[in-house]
């Protein structure tokens, strides 16, 4: 027994411990009132509970008043806690209980322990969160995007199908209207495709701004995706909502590629579709100057006639923009016609 003198009453019992999570520990205390005293304030027994440093041990007073429960709070998940009761009278009199030892309980897996596993490709890992029952199989990370989502876009195809397995739901899409099938097909993931094709994606689906997969297929760049999704059905000439460009006209903007360009063609892509402003891809490729692309598209009968809402030719354009090794090629695909009709 600590304090000073004789006490005059009893050694406390240890705090009781009450509700124990991973954040707090609830600790209570004389559930007897055997330290009831009638009368003012300042004749009552004055509750402390103390904790003691487990390196150092030294005691904290995490507590002081008149109360005879309190929630320790703010604890570290999966760690061990020591506290006392200290009671003192109004004389100053203190008596302190045997220490009582808890240890928290660890931390409940969340949308962050998920996750963490997908991006890790730890297959070991996110079956156990997901075996925990903890959370939705389809909590979305800060930008929106789904474990799912997550998994696709990087290829992790045992993850796709685990999470799948736990009921990931394959339609779900992001802020942007992104699923994850269009995720794959930007990142060229031929075999998460596949897979979420079997599962029931669909090639109909569009984001915010319109684009199908077979749009985010072409930006992303990766022929072999492209021709397995015109194998399996896939519509070509789609337009997104905002330009009306059809994935042949996002090359013809962005990439360039000739190999794409010529996969789309070949299975039947409008190779004078107009867009909102009335430029065909071969328009579009001039101004961007994708000398190879412009080539592939007059062969497969690009109109370099056409001009768009203003009235401009492709030459005009080609000509203002200082695109001379284009302006060379219709010159010259204009001559070689001009003798063709002799």
């Amino acid at each position: 027994m600590e304090g000073t003198g004789k006490v005059a009453f009893p050694r406390p019992d240890p705090p009781i411990v009450g509700k124990v999570n991973h954040h707090s520990i609830e600790l209570y205390w004389d559930i007897n009132n055997a330290y009831q005293i009638r009368g003012p304030v300042k004749n009552w027994f004055k509750f402390s509970i103390e904790e003691e440093d487990l390196k150092t041990h030294a005691y904290g007073t995490i507590y002081s008043g008149y109360s005879r429960k309190h929630v320790v709070e703010g604890l570290e998940p999966s760690s061990t806690y020591r506290f006392r009761l200290k009671v003192t009278e109004f004389n100053g009199e203190c008596a302190y209980s045997p220490l009582v030892s808890v240890s928290t309980t660890r931390e409940p897996m969340n949308g962050e322990h998920l996750h963490r596993a997908v991006n890790m490709d730890d297959e070991g890992a996110t079956r156990n969160v997901l075996q925990s029952g903890h959370m939705k199989v389809d909590v979305p990370d800060k930008l929106g995007f789904t474990p799912l989502m997550v998994a696709a876009q990087k290829g992790y195809l045992r993850l796709v199908k685990l999470l799948v397995e736990y009921g990931a739901n394959i339609h779900r899409d992001n802020g942007s209207g992104k699923n994850s099938v269009m995720l794959a097909c930007f990142s060229g993931h031929l075999d998460v495709v596949q897979y979420l094709r079997t599962q029931g994606a669909s090639w109909e689906t569009r984001d915010k701004s319109g684009c199908t997969a077979m749009h985010w297929a072409v930006d992303g760049g990766h022929v072999n995706v492209i021709q397995w999704m015109i194998n399996d059905g896939c519509e070509v000439d789609t337009r997104d909502r905002h330009s009306q460009w059809t994935p042949l006209m996002r090359v013809s903007a962005l990439t360039g590629n000739t190999d794409i360009a010529r996969s789309l063609i070949r299975a039947g892509a409008e190779v004078n579709a107009k867009d909102r402003d009335g430029k065909s891809p071969l328009m579009v490729a001039a101004l961007n100057n994708h000398e190879d692309l412009v080539r592939l598209l007059i062969e497969s009968g690009a109109d370099c006639s056409i001009t768009n809402e203003y009235g401009i030719s492709i030459a005009e354009m080609a000509k203002a923009f200082d695109r001379q090794n284009v302006v060379l090629i219709l010159e010259k695909n204009k001559e070689e016609r001009r003798l063709s009709v002799r």
